[in-house]
């Protein structure tokens, strides 16, 4: 039998039931990732396997690097196969590692392989691949379509152009529907390096003038309604914490001032910027049905040596230990107070805010939608078996998990589909375990119901797709 069988995970007949009639054929929203819609577009076929499964995957990096293979070997300038080469050794190594089922799922269902990748298989296993890539059924827009996947949600700075979405759309290029998503973390982040030139882009894409605060956010309004026009149902905003510091309208333009001129601003005073900005765009986006993601508690580029030399988003993040809760409330509060409280989804890196997110999730739910707002599917490092567990149980602890918008893949990659295939499995086992422990009647009808609206109903009403 191999590895990746029929019921891999399943453990009880009602997990087998649920997940082969009800999970197993649904259709796919994959609402949040970091996929290039440039390659959608052009239809890009790769030419090996490294460079489809690790390029750009710092998930995979920190794994190789883990077992003490060189920078150059892994994203230097060592040629594509020394690199899968390392990969290859390593994964034997990475039992418990979500990264290992992640592989062997993507190499049966896109590859047709059964075997098990290491060092003894990696010649066969990268002749294989390569081979299969060069088919027309190995292009991205095939890939996407042999997934059933209906609609992606790219992560798009304010200041693009989004000309790659539209050219999709206008000429029905993928089977899926693509959409921005709002990303305006450079226009929040005034603390950060880079600002000024940052606010002079946006202000040429807005086609203003920026020489206040408040024209920061009529710029932003004004690029939140150009991505409206191509579809965007959610914005995202990755914040090192959530932070609430109330300021009056002049201490804000102060600030904003301050930083404009070059001057180093305090945290506090970047706080008090930052917190006026997400109030700002907030009320816009539940005035325009947006949905509103909120990712936080990562400790970035930990390791200076390595982000001077490699830049960010490569593999040097970690989970911190900010206590946010207080914040969050504030911050939802406020938006609540006036009436434009966006259907919001909030995620932690940090698994023992589960509980946290848990039960404010519950001080602020709405008429807008059932589950307006969500704990977000466990993310990134929390992005483990036991980690899914841990937050579907929390969330069916203290909510009402049949509302879950469900999973996303937060991927680079688009062979990452599979990481949908793996949660609902999950998933079902966890209903299955709970319906033979005789916590839950052996209802089909009503637990099969639920298995389709989390993985897909849900997620398909709640971004009014």
């Amino acid at each position: 039998m191999s590895f990746i069988h029929n019921d891999f995970i399943l453990q009880t007949e009602t997990a087998k039931a649920l997940y082969h009639k009800y999970a197993e054929n649904m259709p796919i929203i994959d609402y949040h990732c970091h996929i290039n819609p440039k390659e959608i577009y052009e239809n890009r076929k790769f030419e090996n396997i490294t460079q489809i499964w690790l390029g750009g995957d710092h998930y995979k990096w920190r794994l190789i690097r883990s077992n003490g293979v060189c920078e150059n070997e892994i994203t230097g300038d060592a040629d594509d196969k020394t690199k899968f080469m390392h990969f290859a050794k390593m994964l034997p190594k990475a039992i418990g590692n979500p990264m290992y089922h992640w592989c062997h799922l993507e190499l049966k269902r896109y590859f047709g392989y059964d075997g098990i990748l290491n060092e003894n298989t990696a010649e066969e296993v990268w002749n294989l691949c390569n081979a299969k890539l060069q088919e027309d059924s190995m292009s991205v827009c095939s890939i996407i379509e042999k997934s059933n996947v209906k609609m992606i949600g790219t992560t798009d700075d304010p200041i693009d152009d989004l000309i790659w979405h539209k050219k999709i759309r206008d000429e029905n290029k993928c089977t899926a529907k693509v959409l921005p998503s709002f990303r305006p973390d450079k226009a929040v982040n005034i603390d950060k390096a880079g600002f000024t030139d940052y606010i002079a882009k946006l202000a040429a894409a807005a086609g203003i003038e920026i020489n206040s605060a408040e024209d920061v956010k009529k710029a932003l309004t004004l690029r939140l309604e150009y991505f409206c026009e191509l579809g965007c149902a959610a914005s995202d905003h990755g914040l090192d914490y959530v932070y609430y510091n109330e300021a009056t309208d002049e201490e804000v333009e102060a600030i904003f001032k301050k930083a404009m001129a070059g001057e180093k601003v305090t945290r506090d005073e970047a706080e008090k910027y930052k917190t006026a900005i997400m109030l700002h765009v907030g009320r816009e986006y539940a005035k325009r049905n947006v949905v509103m993601q909120l990712h936080y508690g990562a400790q970035r580029n930990t390791n200076t040596a390595k982000f001077n030399k490699l830049g960010p988003d490569t593999g040097f993040d970690c989970i911190s230990t900010y206590n946010c809760g207080e914040a969050i409330t504030a911050f939802l509060n406020a938006l609540e107070i006036d009436g434009l409280l966006p259907k919001t989804i909030l995620y932690s890196l940090n698994p023992g805010d589960n509980q946290l997110l848990d039960t404010i999730i519950g001080c602020f739910q709405g008429t807008e939608a059932a589950g307006k707002i969500q704990h977000g599917s466990a993310w990134w490092f929390s992005d483990t078996k036991s980690g899914m567990e841990a937050q579907l149980e929390s969330l069916a602890n203290l909510s009402i998990l049949g509302n879950f918008v469900g999973m996303l893949t937060d991927s680079r990659s688009f062979l990452s589909y599979t990481r949908h295939e793996y949660f609902r499995r999950i998933l079902c086992n966890l209903f299955g375990k709970w319906v033979e422990n005789g916590e839950y009647p052996a209802d089909e009808q009503q637990l099969g119901q639920m298995v389709v609206d989390i993985c897909y109903n849900n997620a398909k009403r709640y971004f009014s797709l």
